[in-house]
């Protein structure tokens, strides 16, 4: 008798189901996939640049869907999916831990939910927020400073995403600062000064 394995998890099958859940979301879907496209382009130029990179990029965002927002904490909701679907622990860990997550699940008093995964190795995670923070809400490059300041005129001093991105600041941009320098990328990358295009 033969059994049924699940399919292997490539960036493709990742990309896909990162638009069937997220595709009709408008601005996110245009944010997540320049994420995905750019670690895509990173991978291309760079072995340290992972396949569990890229397929996180890709998925990093998936909890913002309504069918799998349930906690409103969406590296954890969507983490919590990718387990429920198959997706590898490699790159799951990465989802849920992406951009300073442990302090917004702090501030949410989720630290629990967030810990029952384990933590990802810290140079994907970095190179994961490198990709995120070099991305705008529209899909647009973006220097990290600016992409963190952006965030911050978004929320109130109430919300958690605000006092947990005030809190970790630093710790995101030194986390893309050394994703750029073990690539040997510009500080100021993805936007070539000057010029506003990708270096990607």
């Amino acid at each position: 008798m033969s059994v049924q394995t699940e399919p292997m998890w490539t960036v493709e099958r990742c990309r896909e189901l990162a638009h069937e859940l997220v595709g009709d979301m408008h601005p996110r879907w245009e944010h997540l996939s320049a994420v995905g496209r750019l670690a895509e382009g990173l991978a291309e130029r760079h072995a340290q640049v992972s396949e569990r990179v890229v397929m996180a990029a890709w998925l990093h965002d998936v909890g913002y869907s309504p069918g799998v927002a349930h906690l409103g904490f969406h590296p954890v909701d969507g983490a919590r999916h990718l387990v429920a679907v198959g997706v590898p622990a490699a790159v799951v860990e990465l989802v849920a831990f992406h951009t300073g997550a442990s302090f917004e699940a702090d501030e949410r008093g989720l630290g629990d939910e967030l810990h029952a995964f384990s933590e990802p190795p810290s140079k994907e995670l970095d190179l994961l927020t490198m990709c995120d923070l070099a991305v705008s809400p529209k899909g647009e490059l973006i220097v990290d400073e600016r992409r963190v300041a952006e965030i911050l005129t978004r929320y109130g001093p109430e919300d958690p995403v605000f006092r947990a991105v005030t809190r970790s600041r630093s710790t995101l941009l030194a986390a893309s600062g050394v994703g750029k320098a073990w690539l040997g990328l510009p500080q100021d990358w993805p936007v070539v000064a000057g010029e506003g295009v990708a270096d990607s």
